[in-house]
């Protein structure tokens, strides 16, 4: 580890929250959830990013919705930025109605030039407890960028698999990214904002957040295999997706049973994001 990242790495945030039945409620709706959930239910897996929302006052939103970097997460001089995937393990339920408290850390920062420009790679770890025992263990890969520029390169993109045994279509209306934003708290400008993503960020419509398809994914596998245990998830953003594109949700069990890879590809075949869950 860096001096650098020594540094960032002695940052440590603490938050507290409520898993209240109306988010949960509210996520279930947006999601087309077919159970009914309240109090004493466990809370389905990756919905705790509705929680830990953050409430930073208006004046200290930067221009791209976010919070301004340099506080928590570190200023790299790159104003880009995108969840680019993560991994968790699921050690307890976390149950609705129930206190929980997350503590946060930097636990690397990385940062290259390739094709597209400068880029800078930050890992986040999370603690997440529920009922004084720790329940996720999780970290999450942010990536910046360099402003967008008229012709700047793109990576190419990589076919999807054909081998799905699960399949379920979706296809994200300005309506979905709306709520999923509000619930999550989530302002960045990419998901509501057309004018902003096109002629500021560079892309074609509004962006689907990453964290929802990876939700969707994990949902998946719960409407195939609803008395799986999973216990740990890993995900990679490949390509974005895009606002009326339908998205493909796809997923394959191993042989054995102990584990699921899923995947998301565009309506041109393209992947868009691979994930796999081990089970117990």
């Amino acid at each position: 580890m860096d001096t650098h990242t020594a540094a960032l790495a002695k940052r440590i945030e603490s938050a507290s929250d409520l898993i209240v039945p109306t988010s949960a409620t509210a996520l279930g709706a947006t999601l087309d959830y077919e159970t009914t959930l309240q109090a004493g239910d466990a809370l389905p897996l990756l919905w705790h990013w509705m929680f830990f929302r953050p409430t930073i006052a208006q004046s200290l939103i930067g221009e791209d919705g976010h919070p301004v970097k340099g506080s928590f997460l570190p200023d790299l001089g790159l104003p880009r930025r995108m969840w680019a995937g993560g991994r968790l393990r699921f050690l307890a339920p976390l149950t609705i109605g129930e206190a929980i408290t997350r503590e946060s850390r930097v636990r690397n920062v990385t940062e290259k030039s390739g094709r597209s420009g400068k880029l800078g790679f930050v890992t986040v770890a999370h603690q997440i407890r529920c009922a004084n025992a720790l329940a996720i263990d999780e970290e999450q890969d942010i990536v910046y960028r360099e402003p967008a520029t008229a012709g700047m390169p793109v990576p190419s993109p990589t076919a999807a698999p054909d081998t799905e045994q699960w399949r379920r279509e979706v296809t994200p209306t300005e309506v979905l990214l709306f709520r999923y934003s509000a619930l999550t708290f989530n302002a960045h400008r990419i998901h509501y904002d057309k004018p902003y993503a096109i002629e500021t960020e560079g892309y074609p419509n509004l962006v689907v957040h990453g964290p929802l398809i990876a939700t969707l994914l994990i949902d998946l596998l719960r409407r195939h295999q609803p008395l799986a245990t999973v216990l740990d998830f890993s995900f990679k953003a490949m390509r974005p997706s895009f606002l009326g594109n339908t998205i493909s949700l796809c997923g394959q069990p191993s042989v054995d049973g102990k584990a699921v890879d899923l995947w998301a590809k565009d309506p041109e075949g393209w992947l868009t994001m691979t994930a796999r869950a081990t089970l117990a």
